[in-house]
């Protein structure tokens, strides 16, 4: 059995900015990840003006991820299109470049890193490893992203009657593809998912979907699915086109969009995904990882293990109005009202749609 002050379980955004606020302050911890190098998770990798902000405070140089601003954003609804610049400029970056700078950073700071430990069981404050290892820490940091660990999954009833997944595939882009992401982001509305397109730092377009279950079942796999969109929807199709035949769509299941830790439990700071799940049409996912970490260093260092109901009680009302209107913006985009109601979407309620999605800083 091993004890120790604060473990925190997950090497993500969440897990490495809480690191970098306790290796700050001085304070004894211990950050065990799974993985024993780090991976390219899925997500859509956009890094919002107000994240970068909350990068900068935590030590990270934005030109590091990616020296390329994204300013503008394109919305396809069947054959309509409308148009935006973001009300600050923001970045596109693979998970495996942002996270390596995130724990290397950590490190630096003198954060202790455990790699390849996989946490199969937290009871209380004791947790488990695949290894047959024991942690029993004072403070208990999970930041193990929107995959659930046995003993701390998120309610069933959290997932919906039809379940969203969420799939990702790289393209290699042509000149064409460039051109159009060239300072530009694209996000495609369909019935029951949409898609977002972006250029990242290693060249690549990204192209995420989050996708009702029923909708992928209909078209039989995400193959099938991709193929099915590229000829209802032109503008999407145009790239779609350009994916390898051999490329592989990655998948998440159950993405429970819309949930929030309300009650805090003990010494437990929930963190990232497993505070709350943003629709990821927003954008702001990886700004609520970060947030938290963040947050939850603070509240840490400021009062210890008895902290952490009350902080999350705090953080739960941060998040409750950029998950509502994230998630009143999703059901309108996923449904066939999208195509009809998309030229009433003006350039200024875009703007006032991206900045009201964004996590408030403390």
């Amino acid at each position: 059995m091993r004890r120790t002050p604060a473990l925190i379980v997950g090497g993500g955004l969440a897990g490495a900015a809480t690191a970098i606020g306790l290796a700050r302050a001085g304070l004894p911890h211990l950050l065990v990840e799974r993985s024993r190098e780090t991976g390219d998770a899925i997500c859509g990798g956009f890094l919002s003006w107000r994240t970068l902000e909350t990068l900068a405070g935590l030590g990270i140089d934005p030109d590091m991820l990616n020296p390329t601003r994204v300013t503008r954003a394109r919305i396809y609804a069947g054959t309509r299109r409308a148009d935006a610049a973001l009300p600050h400029a923001a970045v596109s970056v693979t998970r495996r470049r942002l996270d390596s700078v995130m724990l290397a950073h950590a490190a630096r700071l003198g954060t202790p890193i455990e790699r390849g430990v996989t946490v199969r069981e937290i009871d209380g404050l004791t947790v488990r490893t695949a290894d047959g290892a024991t942690f029993t820490p004072d403070a208990l940091f999970l930041a193990s992203g929107k995959q659930d660990v046995r003993g701390m999954a998120r309610p069933e009833t959290a997932r919906g009657i039809d379940p969203t997944l969420g799939l990702r595939v790289r393209i290699a882009p042509s000149p064409a593809l460039r051109r159009a992401l060239d300072g530009g982001i694209e996000l495609h509305l369909f019935d029951r998912g949409y898609a977002g397109l972006a250029l990242q730092e290693d060249g690549t377009a990204n192209l995420c979907l989050a996708v009702h279950r029923s909708r992928l079942q209909a078209a039989g796999s995400p193959a099938q699915l991709l193929a099915a969109l590229g000829r209802d929807m032109p503008a999407l199709g145009e790239w779609i086109a350009l994916i390898d035949g051999r490329a592989s769509i990655d998948a998440i299941a159950n993405v429970p969009y819309g949930w929030r830790q309300r009650v805090g439990v003990g010494a437990l700071f929930r963190l990232g995904d497993q505070a709350g799940v943003i629709p990821s049409l927003a954008g702001e996912g990886m700004g609520i990882a970060l947030a938290s970490g963040v947050a939850a260093a603070q509240a840490y260092v400021r009062g210890g293990p008895g902290s952490a109901e009350r902080w999350q009680e705090d953080f739960a009302r941060r998040l409750a109005r950029p998950i509502g209107i994230a998630g009143a913006v999703r059901q309108v985009a996923e449904s066939r009202r999208a195509a009809w109601l998309l030229p009433l979407l003006r350039p200024g309620l875009i703007q006032i749609i991206a900045n009201a999605t964004r996590i408030g800083q403390t």
